[in-house]
């Protein structure tokens, strides 16, 4: 049987999968969650260094499952690379130098291409990555920020929104490059993004106007947060804690899980209630900048991610949003398969991939 074998991986997680190409589609044959003691971890000096061992793991996997099966190709996670347009980009020596040492952040999944790259080497196929975080296709207009000095840059989740995207032009029999539709991806990170023929014209940036999260402040009002940072109570790296893993709800609650906040509210718990409340009224809010995008003519409002698993969030988002267009709801986040489609569309020649370096959209520029 030819494979795709798909490689995703966390600070303490490796997700893999094994699917079976079928034209531009694929069948998903195996998944699973190799996970990674923390201690073993915290011992390696950085992600990169995590490379052999992850690599070591991985050859396990494939040991225990391929059983006789052939891989045609390993499609990796993006990572934090510099902007590049939507699309598969084949992974070469290059990228994953790029990937390993000079990402514009330090992530686990930097290392998506560098596994795919030592995984199909052994196996003699190709690797590619598909649709990574930094993919910006901005248009001029909406680099605009208001200050010279500071131009508005995506940095977005790419993978899930434009495969949330596929399958809404599916299921309403239209071509993806003719889809116009609102995808709000709601996890530890909120992206709420304008897909405008198939391509992300806008987004709140995760941090930049975002909402706030179960982990992240979003988008704050400038002048007190100025004052904040000259206040002398933060260093810089205390702050950026602050606002990135530990704002959001957990800063309100002392929770990132959702259910627990929820468990609070039900359990008449004003606070827990109003904090989930106000992180619904923001979402709707950015929900509808981006219907705004689309000159209020959206196909769809696609609400997925991990969050979107909440029957009361879904709900209250549906009741909100729903006057502007159909509310659909895509719960959680299949990026493995997302990855092997990718791969198989580059495959049977339905998407070429492009090769790194990847020329930048006119106007892109790196994400801080």
């Amino acid at each position: 049987m030819d494979l795709i074998l798909t490689v995703n991986p966390g600070t303490t997680t490796t997700r893999v999968g094994l699917f079976a190409p079928q034209g531009a589609t694929v069948r998903p044959v195996h998944e699973e969650t190799i996970e990674h003691d923390e201690a073993v971890m915290a011992g390696f000096a950085s992600i990169a260094s995590q490379l052999e061992y992850r690599a070591a793991c991985l050859q396990g996997f494939l040991e225990d499952r391929l059983a006789g099966g052939r891989l045609v190709a390993v499609a990796g996670r993006g990572g934090m690379l510099s902007p590049v347009p939507a699309g598969v980009i084949a992974v070469n020596p290059e990228l994953v130098a790029f990937a390993l040492h000079t990402p514009r952040h330090h992530h686990a999944s930097n290392l998506g291409a560098p596994l795919a790259d030592a995984v199909a080497a052994r196996a003699g196929c190709p690797a590619y990555i598909v649709d990574p975080v930094s993919v910006d296709e901005l248009p001029a207009v909406a680099r605009i920020s208001g200050c010279p000095e500071i131009a508005r840059f995506s940095f977005v989740h790419a993978l899930n929104i434009r495969a949330c995207g596929r399958r809404l032009a599916q299921e309403l029999g239209r071509p993806f490059g003719d889809l116009d539709a609102v995808v709000a991806h709601m996890g530890a990170g909120f992206s709420i993004a304008a897909l405008k023929g198939g391509r992300i014209v806008d987004s709140t940036n995760r941090m930049e106007n975002s909402p706030f999260t179960p982990e992240r402040s979003g988008g704050l009002p400038p002048i007190p947060l100025i004052e904040l940072c000259y206040s002398g109570k933060y260093e810089k790296a205390d702050l950026m804690k602050r606002l990135y893993g530990q704002g959001g709800v957990f800063a309100y609650l002392g929770t990132k899980d959702i259910r627990k906040a929820e468990a609070m509210a039900a359990a008449g718990d004003a606070r827990a209630a109003l904090v989930l409340d106000a992180m619904v009224y923001q979402t709707a809010k950015a929900i509808g900048a981006m219907a705004a995008v689309l000159d209020f003519r959206p196909a769809a409002i696609v609400l997925t991610g991990g969050i979107a698993q909440s029957a009361r969030i879904s709900a209250d988002l549906s009741a909100r949003c729903g006057a502007l267009a159909p509310v659909r709801v895509y719960p959680g986040s299949d990026e493995s398969r997302a990855l092997a489609e990718g791969a198989a569309r580059a495959l049977c020649g339905a998407e070429p991939p492009m090769h790194w370096p990847v020329a930048p959209q006119a106007g892109a520029v790196p994400a801080w």
